[in-house]
């Protein structure tokens, strides 16, 4: 499932208050998902990382009164209000505490703890192929799930990298080359996933010195991926500036190369807002039919009031055709 069906998925599952699993390699954002899904409904999110725990961080510790043994619950888990329990990299954790977990999967208690009624349980894992130091989760366990597998989806991923702020220049390579999103090699330290991209985005938009800077996105997205984006960033620091073609889009300047046509298109789209689209409609009519379509693209994925404009509607007519057959 690519990231918005699972986010439509949790969705469903919370309100059934049916425990679901989602499988997926390192980094493809299935926390960011969760927490897509909790915002939206308005209720808590606790992330629970089963590595860190033991079972009796779970169970709590036991205290006599009057005679009888009982268990003090972790001040972590919830004892109000209406949320969810996401027990992340469960399978990472020892079966022990997978264990002692299956008791809130299922039963919603564990111990003298039960988790009040507005409270759901969701988990999340590497798979085993993935090679991320994970234990094999006992059927007794998984037959309490949902599940369902993590799909990378470029589509997706744009979308939330236009409303989270990622820098252009790495939502521009991503969309010349969908292939270098994500590319897991569990026999490298560094490769390329949309979590190690956010974190190149972060260090472009500090800005840093061009001696270290193909080293930082090394250790970031690995030497084959640093080699391609750093090469193309030299590409779109040389663009013509976003000022010139909203004031002079007849006189602005158009690449000739794919990097530079790919770049300039997406950076139009990731700052024009719907006061430009007269200016930004002008200019694109001036790049060939392909980049003309990734701007649009990309444009309502970032302001979906550009959609309203006249001149986004006129290029929707004017390209009808184009468009139907892509």
């Amino acid at each position: 499932m690519k990231p918005s069906a699972i986010a439509k998925t949790i969705t469903a599952c919370y309100h059934a208050k049916q425990p679901l699993m989602i499988w997926g390699p390192p980094g493809v954002g299935k926390s960011s998902v969760t927490a897509q899904v909790a915002a939206a409904q308005g209720c808590q999110l606790i992330d629970l990382r089963l590595p860190l725990l033991d079972s009796v961080d779970l169970r709590g510790i036991p205290s006599v009164n009057n005679g009888t043994t009982k268990w003090l619950p972790p001040s972590f888990l919830p004892t109000k209000g209406k949320g969810i329990l996401f027990l992340d990299e469960i399978v990472q954790g020892q079966q022990i505490v997978q264990a002692a977990a299956s008791q809130l999967i299922l039963d919603r208690r564990i111990g003298d703890y039960a988790l009040p009624d507005g409270w759901y349980v969701l988990a999340a894992g590497n798979r085993e192929t993935d090679r991320a130091a994970t234990n094999k989760m006992p059927s007794h366990i998984a037959n309490r799930f949902v599940h369902v597998q993590f799909e990378i989806d470029l589509e997706d991923w744009l979308t939330w990298a236009y409303s989270n702020g990622t820098d252009a220049s790495v939502i521009a390579f991503l969309s010349m080359r969908p292939e270098l999103l994500h590319q897991f090699d569990p026999k490298e330290k560094a490769f390329p996933t949309p979590r190690s991209w956010e974190f190149v985005s972060k260090v472009v938009r500090q800005g840093v010195d061009e001696e270290c800077f193909l080293e930082i996105v090394e250790g970031t997205v690995g030497k084959a991926a640093a080699g391609e984006y750093v090469g193309f960033f030299r590409v779109y620091r040389d663009l013509p500036e976003f000022e010139d073609i909203v004031k002079a889009p007849g006189n602005a300047k158009v690449p000739t190369n794919a990097a530079a046509l790919y770049a300039v298109s997406t950076m139009v789209a990731h700052r024009g807002e719907s006061k430009h689209a007269k200016a930004i409609f002008a200019y694109l009519d001036r790049l060939p039919k392909e980049f003309q379509i990734v701007a649009v693209r990309n444009i309502t994925k970032r302001n979906v009031d550009m959609a309203e404009t006249s001149s986004y509607i006129k290029w929707q007519v004017e390209n009808k055709e184009v468009i139907l057959n892509r």
